[in-house]
């Protein structure tokens, strides 16, 4: 861009990252700017980061799909045998009865009217309802999470939220979760802990050098090494100093190592004063000093590294100061200066899990820069590849550097994070951790995790290579290690690899790192871009994995829009990766409360209500089946439109809508026993077993039902209407029944829901009964005073009832899942210990424990995809507790 007068005197100024403003940011210390609008909309940083969201379909939703197509084939099935037995009846039968009076020859669709009959009493098969119920149900589910009051962050006051209302049973299903490291493991508040200058380690017993006293007292001497080294500090940075009214500094940066570097000069007596336009000025021990910033070599992240170049006012001299990686200083320094020492001490600081920066100088001939900002100028104003031009000309300039120390600042863990990750590993979760910092950092912080055991329990297989062949042998040396490890042994291994590796692997050797990967409960992936986190995400979900996504920035959110959940941190780097996911909270802590309560709540909660909505509407199906086998097979419905449009919308819906407040345990009960999320991961309380058993139930007591009502009054000649009723009110009484058995903590609710609703049954239909064009007109009034009526109710829903509850108590009594054991446990109030060791197993593997799913049989079989994850297996104590037949009602 070239300014005229009256700005500046046509100049021409490179638009590079250096003069971009990024949008959100704010414009300070200047009243006017000129400029153009660049990379706007899509096109900006956040923009390109956030990518297109991908619509979710949880695993509860898919199998509802897959039952919901499995019902419309047996409905097809059904309406097919039922119509042409309809019509060979009519024809043999049909036609001789004088008073159904069947035309002799009917129209030429005559064939198709009794199909078409049975199409429409059937057509309840498949109960619309559900996703009502379902959308419902989900949406409070979200309303959970937002209202609780343990996932409110108390530093900051910040609530979680669930911007997706749609998913949240999938969080009971969690099988790998991929975190980012800083702002989302760590607090991302960088500490100035220990420094190395020339040789010499700083930093006493308790670890931190602002207060060791050699340090301090070489600042008050003025070592030259020591001054030199907080000078760099100090001017080699973007940071913006604010004084307030008061008089104080605070210090504004867009880097937190930075702000950390800047700070500590200070604390040192190098402070950072004032910054106008390129003028720096500092104060030493009181001592003031200016200098000119001339050029700055930004940080890329190729170069790994930043520069500036300054001119002492006072004197002139020309200096260049450079901080950066330790891998791009250290090859920089002069020929003769010995880098041992500084490389002993990045690898200290890095296995202490502390960020670690190299400082050097250099001085510069007049000359020299002045050949080199002439080139510096072109390569930042031409239009062609552009980036790869100035990064040459930078490196003509960075060379011959005299490396003055190495800086180690912490990033301390958030609180509770290496329990939250203990708890969910043992709830067999696998966690990537993927991070851009360096491998030793990395590996240091997962050791503080509990991301993988400390050896000899736990074993750490690194991947590296900067070629094909390198990274091949690497790679298939892990692989066969990993192998090994897992068929004959029980250690804990994790692989390591950077980002130069994971990008041949991905796209030469997909297949083995996949095997890894599936092999792996836990990986570190070092220097990895945000293209290669997403990548890594839909590397596990192509694997029919179940991910979950958790970061706090932006180079975060196309991981976290990638996986099946993500969840974003509103942590200090801004608010991108949690208005980007579909859950956020404050802390990582929290995340075990969001999967092991609200998830595995969700999860057993929804798998019970679309059952639930599939059995009621098959019970009433059923019924209407059996009845056309005593009326000529028709078609005819026994029940009138009222009566079958109130089933659905009025009597059954409200009882399992109220589910949504059911525990199976407590919540103290859950977070101490994290290994019961094994059956939600495995998806054993909805699969086609568990269908099955809703399925027989509702045949047996679509059964008892139609026999008793029709050996109870068909055979006394009673009206229809009454008839009908009867066989409503049967399938009323017994659901209010089946849904008291299956909930497990009563509450005032669930007990208006229940009870409250047959009472409104009545008082519903009493109110039509006394209409006289209802069509039902006394009809409840001529039942209600019928003992025969009360004892035909009793009779269903005793033999509805007994068969349910005598396979529940030998289930209970002599095959108790660990959810019964922890529930019976519950209700005598003794403690709840822990269970025990969780020892892996084969990923094939099939767990074949029973738990309290709603079955016919004794014991199911459980289902589970082709690859699934790992699972695991708990002790429980063995022995069945006294009075082992109850199940936990908590009120």
């Amino acid at each position: 861009m070239r300014l005229f007068p009256p700005f500046l005197d046509n100049d021409i100024f490179p638009l590079t990252i250096k003069n971009t403003l990024l949008q959100s940011c704010y414009l300070r210390n200047t009243e006017w700017a000129c400029g153009v609008a660049v990379y706007t909309g899509n096109q900006t940083k956040l923009g390109m980061c956030r990518g297109i969201a991908e619509p979710k379909l949880t695993a509860v939703d898919a199998m509802v799909d897959k039952l919901t197509g499995a019902i419309f084939v047996f409905q097809i099935v059904v309406v097919i045998v039922l119509g042409i037995a309809g019509n060979v009846f009519k024809d043999k039968v049909g036609r001789k009865l004088w008073y159904v009076q069947y035309p002799k020859e009917g129209p030429w669709y005559e064939l198709l009217v009794i199909p078409l009959r049975f199409e429409l009493l059937c057509s309840i098969m498949i109960p619309i309802s559900i996703k009502v119920s379902l959308d419902l149900a989900k949406s409070l589910y979200a309303k959970f999470i937002d209202w609780d009051v343990e996932m409110v962050d108390p530093e900051t006051g910040i609530r979680s939220n669930a911007a997706n209302q749609a998913i949240s049973e999938d969080l009971g299903q969690v099988e790998y979760i991929l975190t980012d490291k800083t702002g989302t493991l760590t607090e991302n508040q960088m500490i100035f802990k220990r420094c190395c200058i020339s040789g010499r380690f700083y930093g006493n017993e308790s670890g931190d050098a602002l207060t060791d006293a050699q340090l301090l007292n070489a600042v008050s001497t003025g070592s030259a090494d020591v001054i030199l080294f907080l000078k760099v500090m100090a001017i080699c940075n973007t940071v913006i100093p604010v004084r307030s009214k008061s008089g104080t500094i605070s210090y504004k940066a867009l880097s937190q190592d930075e702000e950390a570097l800047v700070c500590a000069a200070a604390r040192l007596r190098m402070v950072l004063e004032n910054k106008n336009g390129n003028i720096l000025d500092i104060n030493l021990n009181a001592s003031p000093l200016r200098y000119e910033v001339l050029d700055t070599l930004e940080f890329t992240s190729d170069r790994k590294r930043m520069s500036v170049v300054v001119r002492e006012c006072q004197s002139g001299e020309l200096f260049i100061l450079s901080k950066g990686a330790d891998e791009t200083i250290l090859p920089l320094t002069y020929s003769g200066q010995q880098v041992r020492t500084f490389a002993e001490a990045v690898e200290q600081y890095a296995q202490m899990g502390l960020r670690t920066l190299c400082l050097a100088w250099r001085k510069l001939e007049e000359d020299e820069y002045q050949e080199w900002t002439s080139m510096f100028k072109e390569a930042n104003s031409t239009l062609v590849d552009r980036e790869r031009r100035v990064a040459e000309v930078c490196q003509r300039l960075e060379r011959d550097f005299e490396i003055l120390g190495v800086a180690a600042i912490e990033d301390r863990l958030q609180e509770g994070v290496p329990e939250t990750i203990e708890t969910l590993r043992k709830a067999g979760i696998n966690f990537w951790m993927l991070t851009g910092d360096k491998m030793s950092t990395a590996i240091q912080i997962a050791l503080s995790c509990n991301f993988v055991s400390p050896e000899p329990k736990g074993q750490l297989l690194i991947i590296d290579g900067k070629t094909e062949d390198e990274v091949c042998r690497s790679l298939e040396r892990v692989l066969l290690t990993t192998r090994i490890t897992e068929s004959e042994s029980k250690q804990d291994v994790a692989f390591v690899v950077d980002g130069w590796a994971l990008e041949i692997a991905l796209k030469h050797y997909r297949k083995p790192f996949t095997e890894l990967a599936i092999l792996s409960r836990t990986a570190i992936c070092c220097r990895v871009t945000p293209s290669q986190k997403a990548q890594l995400v839909e590397l596990l979900k192509l694997c029919d994995y179940r991910t979950l996504a958790i970061g706090d920035g932006g180079n975060d959110v196309r991981m976290i829009q990638q996986a099946d959940i993500g969840v974003g941190i509103s942590g200090r780097e801004g608010l991108q990766a949690a208005r980007a996911a579909d859950y956020s909270i404050g802390k990582f802590r929290f995340l075990k409360r969001l999967i092991l309560v609200h998830g595995r709540y969700s999860y057993n909660r929804t798998a019970f209500l679309s059952q639930y909505s599939f059995y009621k509407s098959l019970l009433i199906c059923f019924i209407q089946i059996f009845f056309s086998f005593i009326s000529g097979v028709s078609g005819t419905s026994l029940f009138n439109t009222v009566s079958l449009m109130a089933y659905n919308v009025f009597y059954t819906s409200v009882p399992v809508l109220f589910s949504v407040l059911d525990k199976d345990l407590s919540e103290r009960t859950v977070m101490q026993h994290p290994q019961i999320l094994f059956d939600c991961q495995s998806g054993r309380l909805l699969n086609p077993s568990t269908f099955a058993g809703w399925f027989g139930r509702s045949l047996f007591h679509a059964i008892v039902v139609f026999v008793i009502t029709i050996h109870s009054y068909a055979f006394e000649k009673s009206e229809m209407e009454e008839v009908a009723m009867v066989v409503v009110s049967g399938c009323i009484w017994l659901q209010a029944f089946v849904v008291a058995l299956e909930t497990n903590s009563f509450t005032i609710f669930q007990h208006l829901a229940i009870w409250g609703n047959l009472v409104a049954f009545y008082a519903i239909n009493w109110i039509v009964s006394s209409i006289p064009t209802s069509g039902m007109y006394t009809t409840m009034f001529r039942l209600c005073e019928q003992p025969s009526y009360w004892i035909t109710m009793i009779l269903i829903v005793a033999t509805g009832m007994c068969p349910v509850l005598a396979l529940k108590y030998l289930r209970y009594t002599y095959r108790p899942s660990r959810i019964n054991i922890l529930q019976q446990l519950e209700r005598l109030g003794g403690p709840i210990q822990s269970s025990g060791i969780i020892e892996p197993k084969s990923r094939s593997s099939l767990d074949t424990d029973s738990v309290h799913e709603p079955l016919l049989s004794e014991s199911p079989s459980a289902t589970r995809r082709s690859v699934g994850p790992a699972q695991r297996s708990d002790s429980f104590r063995s022995q069945s507790p006294p009075d082992s037949t109850h199940t936990r009602k908590d009120n």
